[in-house]
């Protein structure tokens, strides 16, 4: 099962007479325009701290006219069906994939956050595991809070856990929140319907249920590595609970208390069962993955229509976000006004993520319409090393250098998506190498990152210790990641 229908096609390059090329030659001229484009969109991002869609979009105009595109090729015309936009092309192909998933998952986060939900499951975990081993609870709440919600939003969510957890022990606070960060951090980068494997899948064509599968495969030994590493670490360094943030926690659940009231939400509700979380985190997950193993193991069946169509992402994740509503919301007193109101305001901070993930669409389309995808895919092909690696050390690069994983992840899906065209490749073989990707884009967080501060606000720790602590967590999550992608490239 394809994750849609492929995006509209981009004119085959054609030699073009404008641009650097005359000047330079074709394949030489082709590679200095990547590099000078690539360069450029660095700077941008981190000298003059243009948004990422206007420094994406930006560069992609300008690669576009140095390799000697048309402006008739980059924008139409006013007649539309006398040329195809590069443009349109590039940003509607990649947002026809994924704005569906993503809107859906937000909104079934949402209501997980606000319902409750991951107070309920990390407090059964903390009972299940017990005080000794409460950074696994911690560690094992991250990971699964963490599949329907963005990383951000987890913090948010589940630090004043963290901040309970460390006063009730008086161990340093650095033992229980880097095992959840690591949780969290390896979801957001491995796991749909988190943005960046999400985007990957779509342009590299590869079925969500393969990108959840090699995603649990190549995560979870990463996340192990991690765990290790926080336990080893979260002894060394002693941070106490941050004591203004432990009040701005109380005052936040006061809020949220208050807006609940001000919506007509029963201030006192039950608690969430656990089984209903885990339900609603699980069921998505099942039927795609279902719907994939169907695809393989069975003829074309009426029966296995069947069980492709709720193991479409779109119609998975509307089932579960339904299923919230009702186990979360209705059942437990919501109004439906209020479940509308908590849906809306979770779309709120997607827009960002929407215009990023399709500017990143329409420099791939640019690099493929230019001919310099194949310039950069034989290029990198006569240096001899694997994809996979590649894809891991391109996204390294742009992540150490602007910080963004989501930018460092489109960026590097539109340079290494030529390089795999043609070559037959599988779809478990395509989604290893998103793996790889995902991994270089969380590489070695540090001080150009929004999530570094986060965290070492959130938490307390000073930046040194961070670099220590979260930037090293970050290092060992993404290099073990890649080791395990490229093993398991080799014998699938």
């Amino acid at each position: 099962m394809m994750l849609a229908s492929a995006a509209p096609a981009v004119p085959p390059p054609t030699p073009h007479t404008g641009g650097l090329l005359p000047l330079i030659g074709g394949t030489t001229g082709l590679l200095l325009v990547a590099a000078l484009g690539i360069a450029l969109l660095l700077f941008l991002i981190i000298k003059v701290r243009i948004q990422p869609f206007v420094a994406l979009l930006a560069v992609s105009i300008a690669v576009g006219l140095g390799a000697g595109l048309s402006v008739t090729e980059l924008f139409g015309t006013v007649q539309k069906s006398t040329a195809v936009s590069v443009i349109e092309t590039g940003m509607g192909g990649t947002l026809g994939h994924i704005a569906i998933i993503i809107g859906l998952g937000t909104m079934l986060g949402a209501i997980l956050e606000v319902s409750g939900g991951a107070e309920t499951l990390s407090s059964r975990l903390l009972n299940l595991f017990g005080e000794k081993r409460a950074p696994l609870a911690m560690g094992l709440t991250g990971l699964i809070f963490g599949i329907p919600v963005f990383f951000d939003v987890g913090i948010f969510v589940l630090a004043p856990i963290v901040y309970a957890a460390t006063k009730r022990s008086g161990k340093s606070i650095i033992l229980y929140a880097m095992p959840l960060l690591a949780g969290l951090s390896m979801t957001h980068a491995f796991l749909p319907p988190h943005p960046g494997p999400v985007a990957a899948a779509a342009l590299f064509h590869v079925s969500l249920g393969w990108v959840i599968l090699m995603g649990i495969s190549v995560g979870i030994p990463a996340l192990l590595c991690a765990w290790v590493y926080a336990a080893w670490i979260g002894k060394r360094l002693f941070v106490e609970v941050p004591q203004d943030m432990l009040d701005a926690s109380e005052e936040a659940k006061a809020a949220v208390l208050a807006e609940r009231q001000s919506q007509g939400v029963q201030s006192q509700e039950a608690p969430v069962a656990l089984t209903a979380v885990l339900a609603i985190i699980g069921t998505p997950l099942v039927l795609i993955l279902l719907a994939t193993f169907s695809s393989i193991a069975l003829d074309p069946s009426t029966f296995r229509s069947v069980i492709e169509f709720f193991g479409h992402p779109f119609v998975a994740l509307t089932i579960a976000l339904f299923l919230a509503y009702y186990l979360l919301g209705i059942r437990r007193g919501w109004s439906r006004k209020s479940l509308e109101q908590v849906s809306t305001a979770s779309l709120k901070p997607v827009g960002n993520i929407l215009l990023v993930v399709g500017a990143g669409g329409v420099f791939g389309a640019v690099l493929k319409a230019s001919g310099i995808a194949d310039a950069l895919a034989k290029t990198f092909n006569d240096v001899g090393l694997p994809v996979i690696l590649l894809a891991w050390l391109i996204s390294v690069v742009l992540r150490v250098a602007q910080g963004s994983a989501t930018v460092a992840i489109v960026t590097t899906a539109g340079i290494v998506v030529p390089l795999v065209e043609g070559q037959d490749l599988s779809q478990a073989h395509l989604a290893l190498i998103i793996m790889a990707i995902s991994a270089g884009s969380i590489f070695a967080s540090h001080v150009n990152d929004g999530g570094f501060w986060m965290v070492s606000k959130y938490f307390g720790i000073t930046e040194r210790d961070t670099l220590k602590s979260w930037t090293v967590l970050e290092t060992v999550l993404s290099v073990s990641g890649f080791v395990v992608a490229a093993l398991l490239s080799l014998i699938i």
